[in-house]
């Protein structure tokens, strides 16, 4: 095969990054200072879109999940996303750490609890709310909204890229992934969309997403210290997690995020804890079993659920808009596990980014979710006026429930501590992803570029919190995840093209590189 000769240098793409540059600027100074009438617009077209597609996202992920699955355990399952030597770069324990940190921990973390106790209240699935058998229907409906189908999003888009990227020798960007399916049309006006829509996406994702994190890290320093929740600490507490994270990221992946993603996961096993030593540690195993055993029993179903008889409206505002974030956000957490997944086979990469954090995912939300629930439903505490008032609230209140002592204070500190640790993780990788795709893929993007957008994701979610525009600037977000959901499409089909050109495996189970790059039209 004769390999691409990609430039690797820390050369800037001018088109693409003038372009995103515009939209962000454009979309963030509309959401600043017309963030009413914004939310309004974004929220009308939000709903129209996930109403009138509810079918094709709910079609679209369960299909994604069916696909990775047959990469992971079908013919092609020994290819190595790099030479047939290559090796993995990091160990298990910091890639499945940044696996986690970058894929769910922070917005885990903010929905463990308010989630289980939402769908507690009303689902479709319970005849009636708040009684025993709601909760249990509440932490299955958990447990599927950020369990296989999320990921399979996740690792459909990260699997693309690394094999294009460290097997094909292409730039490492979300263009390359469509070279299989429209050859090199790749390079053209609709590789320079692509990439645009994903810094797009990763921007305001980022953005988004340290603005209502800020808010949680702020109710807790009130739980804490006492004092009023305001905008100007707030303030404080971005610019101190944008200056951490964007020296992580001028630091790289090799140092400043490993170390931090390492650190997650540790505090991450420490919370757990307590939740399991001061919780109903009896009824939380026995949940764990239950409810992990209901969620497989009950994912065919869930999976192509569309609520098409009753129109409850409960889809869109909770499956379906999951399913339009992840989407979104598939394009950034994608490039980075492709980033830290070099020299893994199909089969390891697979059960590594579909399995592993999903169990961790289940073991969190049992923990945390399900302690929760315990204490509403067989101890009576109220959590459902907490939950009304702040959705920020019930995680702080949960803790003193457990505990109202020493022990409960410094768990809560820790929640809070985790929370600003997540989201530096979050944003350094948002901040590295940026950087990379507006290099053309280059592996180490230029220190300016790194600081300059690390710095810019935290000025603008501090825009959107003075002028309260988190709201609509996510509802975008869900918006631009639509193009990337036909992305998706091609996505598969230019995997199945090029997947076909690699030999048949030996008996012993290895692969060997392909001979040839099918969009070349050579004879193989």
């Amino acid at each position: 095969m004769t390999e691409r000769t990609t430039p690797r240098g820390p050369s800037v793409n001018r088109i693409t990054t003038v372009a995103s540059l515009g939209i962000v600027l454009v979309f963030a100074i509309g959401g600043a200072v017309w963030s009413t009438e914004a939310q309004a617009v974004f929220d009308a077209v939000q709903a129209r879109m996930l109403h009138a597609l509810k079918w094709y996202y709910v079609a679209i992920v369960a299909f994604v999940l069916a696909f990775v699955l047959w990469l992971g355990f079908g013919r092609y399952k020994n290819v190595r996303l790099g030479g047939d030597e290559e090796r993995p770069e990091f160990t298990y324990f910091s890639w499945f750490s940044m696996l986690f940190a970058a894929g769910m921990g922070i917005g885990l973390i903010f929905w463990s609890i308010a989630e289980p106790l939402s769908h507690y209240q009303a689902n479709p699935f319970a005849a009636e709310g708040e009684t025993a058998a709601a909760a249990s229907t509440a932490m299955r409906l958990a447990f599927f909204h950020w369990g296989l189908n999320a990921w399979a999003v996740y690792a459909l888009v990260a699997l693309a890229l690394a094999y294009f990227a460290y097997r094909r020798d292409e730039p490492l960007t979300l263009r390359s992934t469509l070279r299989g399916a429209i050859g090199p049309a790749a390079d053209g006006w609709a590789g320079h969309a692509v990439d645009v829509i994903t810094v797009f996406g990763t921007a305001f994702g980022v953005a988004t997403s340290l603005g209502l994190g800020v808010q949680q890290i702020d109710g807790g320093v009130s739980f804490l210290i006492g004092g009023a929740e305001g905008r100007s600490r707030e303030i404080w507490i971005l610019a101190g997690i944008t200056i951490v994270a964007t020296i992580s990221a001028a630091s790289g992946v090799r140092r400043g995020v490993r170390v931090l993603s390492n650190m997650n996961l540790v505090l991450s096993f420490m919370a757990l804890l307590f939740f399991f030593g001061f919780g109903p540690t009896r009824h939380l195993l026995n949940l764990l079993v239950e409810t992990t055993g209901s969620y497989l029993q009950n994912l065919p179903r869930l999976s192509t659920w569309t609520d098409a008889q009753e129109h409850s409206g409960w889809q869109e505002q909770w499956t379906v808009f999951y399913w339009g974030w992840w989407i979104a956000w598939s394009p950034f957490v994608g490039m980075f596990i492709a980033r830290i997944s070099r020299g893994r086979s199909i089969r390891e990469f697979v059960m590594g980014v579909l399995l592993v954090p999903t169990i961790l995912t289940f073991v969190w939300l049992t923990l945390t979710g399900g302690t929760a629930l315990y204490l509403e439903v067989f101890e009576g505490r109220d959590l459902l006026t907490p939950l009304g008032r702040d959705i920020t609230l019930p995680l702080y209140r949960t803790i003193e429930l457990l505990d109202g002592g020493v022990v409960g204070r410094v768990a809560a500190g820790l929640m809070v501590v985790l929370v600003a640790t997540y989201f530096v993780t979050s944003c350094d990788s948002g901040t590295l992803v940026i950087a990379t795709i507006l290099s053309d893929g280059a592996d180490e993007p230029p220190m300016a570029l790194r600081v300059v957008w690390g710095l810019c994701e935290g000025a603008l979610a501090a825009v959107l919190l003075l002028v309260g525009g988190v709201a609509a600037l996510q509802a975008a977000v869900v918006i631009a995840g639509l193009p990337v959901a036909l992305i998706l499409l091609m996505i598969m089909v230019g995997l199945v093209r090029v997947l076909r050109e690699e030999p048949a495996a030996p008996r012993e189970g290895l692969k060997t590189r392909a001979d040839c790059e099918p969009w070349t039209g050579c004879a193989c």
